[in-house]
């Protein structure tokens, strides 16, 4: 209801709500971006020209040029189908779908994708290279470290228990 004492009509305050419910952008919007595993991911576009070196704590997507060193240890480093990399790699995992020249280390595995082209040395634990790849490099495979097992005990038999010292009697 109107009152006299307020000059004319009143507009009511609009505060927009922070949208915490809005849909990550899909793979759909963005055809050239790998999904992420895990975590955050920091991309090199088409556009873009890189010289000199990577070093971080994230996964890495190469769609430009990048030349230098990339050292992303425990992460993925990923080179899109137009990424044209001159650089060597150490990772936890690389995938290479573009071009790359230069050693490849990765503590887990290297995985060159059908488009993918690769002249370099590879040293992982595991590789992985599709139909219709190119590669040209030496294979060196890490042997991954055996967690230390538990104790075996033979089926049935009963755990022993270390048995406390009899007590001497005191004189």
């Amino acid at each position: 209801m109107w009152k006299p004492s307020q000059s004319g009509p009143t507009t009511p305050s609009f505060t927009p709500e922070p949208s915490h419910s809005a849909p990550p952008a899909s793979s759909a919007e963005y055809p050239n971006r790998a999904p992420a595993t895990t975590g955050e991911q920091a991309t090199v576009g088409k556009g873009l020209f890189f010289k000199g070196e990577i070093t971080g704590s994230e996964s890495l997507f190469i769609d430009g040029k990048v030349e230098g060193t990339i050292v992303l240890p425990g992460n993925r480093v990923t080179i899109g189908r137009n990424g044209q990399v001159a650089s060597n790699i150490t990772a936890r995992e690389i995938v290479i779908m573009g071009k790359v020249r230069g050693d490849v280390s990765a503590s887990d595995r290297v995985d060159i994708r059908a488009e993918g082209a690769l002249t370099g040395n590879v040293s992982a634990a595991r590789i992985s290279i599709e139909d219709g790849a190119f590669f040209k490099g030496g294979i060196d495979i890490k042997k991954v470290e055996a967690k230390p097992a538990a104790e075996t005990k033979p089926f049935g038999a009963a755990t022993a228990s270390a048995a406390p010292e009899p007590s001497k009697p005191a004189l």
